[in-house]
């Protein structure tokens, strides 16, 4: 009975923190999925993931011919570095383009709600109820 009347204090304290402010929901995977940048920068990883595609064919084609074992080890260390770095970079360069996109999601959401008032602005994912969903106003500032 204490841990239902303590629980029961406990959601009306939260409740009533939040009942003068203004909240604000986000769907963040519908703004990244909308986002022309992040639908630019997966087609640009695309071509390139088909590059590192076309280091492996080369590698096979030449390792395919050669009949000098030492020379096969030396080929498929060679090409197994060449593919390796260049996937490390690709997948740097990726993963720093897509943060920076990232920030720019936040940013303009951080703007949105200061020009609205917004008190708080919460993933619409982590919301079971309330708030007004302003992900398709964001939707049109970020395309």
């Amino acid at each position: 009975m204490k841990k239902y009347i303590l629980a029961l204090i406990i959601i009306t304290s939260v409740s009533s923190a939040f009942a003068d402010d203004k909240i604000a929901v986000v769907d963040l995977q519908q703004l990244v999925n909308n986002s022309s940048q992040v639908k630019q920068l997966k087609q640009d990883h695309l071509k390139k993931i088909n590059e590192l595609d076309k280091i492996i064919v080369n590698a096979r084609g030449e390792i395919g011919n050669e009949k000098d074992p030492a020379k096969i080890l030396l080929l498929e260390d060679k090409y197994m570095k060449e593919f390796n770095t260049k996937k490390n970079n690709l997948e740097k360069e990726y993963n720093n383009k897509l943060s920076s996109i990232e920030k720019n999601i936040k940013a303009e959401i951080t703007k949105k709600a200061l020009k609205d008032g917004y008190e708080y602005v919460f993933a619409k994912s982590v919301v079971l109820h309330g708030g007004k969903d302003i992900t398709s106003e964001l939707i049109e500032t970020i395309k």
